[in-house]
């Protein structure tokens, strides 16, 4: 393909989150041509979602098609099977069972449809578009209201024999420990380094230290952003909030390192605006953890992808990933 015919390949990346859906016309060079978004959960059936979606995003394919050509659809989502085409038993989603998403997707726009989960197209979106551009092995982190994560190894995904593989959020990092408030398990690395598992610590810790400046909030606004304002201001209990949770976010990383040797982990999401005050302590973790001949090998950086363009960027670099 010439650079000519290169330049006028578009895709549409489409964003599925348990409350809002993100959708984007994006070129090969990572740039988002047009976006919008829309209500995930006003629509109790999957087919009016489409509908609506479609009604959405046509007008838009219809202003770029003159002069593009749209290769297809990629699509991020909660429990997403990139070998089926299909969305399996989203706890957050309002369509229950198995959806066969990929195939509705293609009968209603006309175009090839991938998906595949949220943090697996984040993780395409860096290699083709941020941090990882280059890379063949490398994990991404995401840490936001849950963790996430996606695996590359050898420039491939890592599915595993059913799809689903890389739920590293789900690992236990304290066996008995945390329990997690919708899946049940006791000690999973999401139940700590994620935005709610901080606000849980938060809520521990500041009942612990009267004199936490955490206190002077009200009990529902503490949250990973109130922390960090407080850490901002020298708070030690909300520099600690954080220590502790890049410890666990390490801990949990030397393992990851131990089991694909990747060249860097990617952190991506809101959660790493608190910047060194979990990338620190999750480092020296991490290194901590790890056996010597692992050690000082593995970067550890934040994402280069803007946050609110990063969901729709990766998932349409499902387009061309194959």
């Amino acid at each position: 393909m010439s650079l000519i015919d290169l330049s006028k390949q578009v895709a549409l990346g489409v964003d599925i989150g348990g409350t809002n859906t993100k959708f984007g016309i994006v070129n090969h060079r990572g740039e988002v041509l047009d976006k919008g978004n829309l209500r995930t959960d006003a629509y109790e059936k999957v087919e009016d979602f489409i509908d609506a979606l479609y009604e959405q995003v046509h007008p838009l394919m219809e202003k770029h098609g003159t002069e593009k050509h749209f290769d297809g659809i990629g699509v991020g989502a909660p429990n997403a099977n990139y070998y089926k085409g299909t969305i399996e038993l989203a706890p957050n989603l309002p369509w229950k069972g198995v959806i066969p998403f990929a195939e509705l997707m293609t009968a209603k726009f006309g175009l090839p449809c991938t998906v595949t989960n949220d943090a697996n197209a984040a993780a395409l979106g860096e290699m083709l578009f941020g941090a990882a551009r280059g890379m063949k092995d490398f994990i991404m982190i995401t840490l936001g209201t849950g963790v996430g994560s996606g695996i590359i190894a050898n420039g491939n995904l890592i599915y595993g024999h059913d799809g689903f593989a890389g739920e590293l959020g789900h690992t236990i990092v304290k066996p008995g420990g945390r329990k997690h408030w919708s899946t049940g398990s006791e000690g999973s690395l999401e139940a700590y380094a994620s935005a709610t598992g901080i606000t849980i610590t938060a809520k521990k810790m500041r009942a612990e230290f009267p004199e936490s400046m955490l206190n002077q909030y009200p009990e529902d606004e503490i949250n990973s952003k109130t922390v960090y304002e407080c850490a901002m201001k020298e708070d030690p209990i909300a520099i600690e909030v954080f220590r502790y949770t890049g410890q666990k976010l390490g801990e949990a990383l030397a393992n990851f390192v131990m089991f694909s040797s990747p060249q860097a982990i990617l952190l991506f999401g809101g959660v790493i605006k608190a910047g060194d005050f979990i990338l620190k302590p999750a480092k020296l973790h991490m290194e901590r953890n790890l056996l010597p001949i692992f050690r000082n090998k593995v970067k550890l950086v934040f994402s280069e992808l803007d946050e609110a363009d990063a969901a729709i960027l990766g998932a349409s670099a499902l387009v061309w990933e194959k």
